[in-house]
């Protein structure tokens, strides 16, 4: 099944909530990059953090958040856009440290502290935004609930869960985005409250079955809210054999001239998507040529 976000308002439009199911998702993005279960829960959670942050977007808009610790993960960066499409990079994927003492993934032993977190946001006709925080937990929902806080001045909360299976893949994946308009009512605020201290361990609702559906009326109550929209996230990359010549003609001809001395070819593997695109010497030679035009332009 296709992985979605549902958009939904509540209390009155006063609360705005998001809800996503990152099942295939952040599997296809574990198979992309061969994850072991601690990086494949640090990467699933930032995929869907990254995509519920998304979800606000429009047109031509993206983002681009980026989280590293002192733990043996290093850094992961995730791309998102307005049309759901995500893709992420991880520094080291064969990461599985033991589990913490509650039995589940110790995601921030693997992220580790201390650290940043940082959004970038590229919104049409305006100015690149960057807001960087230190990292609270490394647990990543947390660290986004006060990137929201600090940065956006958003009172907000996040949720997020993946569930890994015994062989690696993902049995459930899934989070939530909940922001308090402005003008909300002091009484709305105190209920939401209440009812985020009383939701639990999500992985226990997940690993239930519970819907995108329902876990929005767990959220907020039944009957407390309406659906706006509903979005696909799809794991996609962009990229190309063309967009990594480009890549390589910025090494210049001295480091072009070397890869062909010494190795006769060249080969690339994108970091977000794992694809090899291989440069023959011709090819190599060509791209030589490319320069020498542009130098003469």
């Amino acid at each position: 099944m296709t992985s979605k976000i549902i958009r939904a308002l509540a209390y009155n439009d006063e609360i705005r909530v998001f809800v996503i199911d990152g099942l295939e998702v952040v599997e296809t993005a574990r198979k992309t990059h061969e994850t072991w279960y601690t990086a494949t829960a640090a990467m699933g959670r930032m995929i869907m953090a990254t995509s519920l942050l998304a979800a606000n977007l429009k047109g031509s808009d993206r983002l681009v958040t980026v989280i590293e610790g002192q733990g043996p993960i290093g850094r992961i960066v995730v791309h998102g856009n307005s049309h759901g499409e995500i893709r992420a990079a991880i520094d080291h994927p064969h990461v599985s440290l033991p589990l913490n003492e509650q039995g589940k993934i110790d995601v921030s032993a693997g992220i580790g502290l201390p650290g940043f977190l940082t959004v970038s946001k590229y919104i049409e006709n305006m100015e690149p935004f960057n807001g960087t925080v230190e990292l609270i937990s490394g647990e990543i929902a947390e660290d986004f609930t006060y990137y929201l806080a600090v940065s956006e001045q958003t009172p907000s909360a996040m949720g997020l869960s993946v569930l890994v299976d015994v062989d690696e893949h993902i049995l459930s994946a899934g989070g939530f985005l909940i922001q308090v308009l402005p003008g909300a009512s002091e009484e709305t605020i105190q209920q939401l409250e209440k009812t985020i201290q009383q939701i639990g361990r999500l992985s226990d609702k997940l690993q239930s079955g519970l819907t995108s559906e329902k876990l929005l009326d767990y959220l907020v109550g039944e009957g407390n809210s309406r659906i706006i929209a509903t979005q696909d996230i799809t794991y996609h990359c962009p990229c190309d054999k063309a967009f990594y010549a480009d890549k390589l003609m910025l090494l210049g001809e001295s480091e072009l001239q070397l890869l062909i001395d010494e190795q006769g070819q060249a080969e690339v593997v994108c970091h977000y998507c794992s694809k090899h695109y291989d440069f023959s010497q011709s090819e190599l030679e060509i791209l030589i040529e490319r320069i020498h035009s542009k130098e003469t332009e």
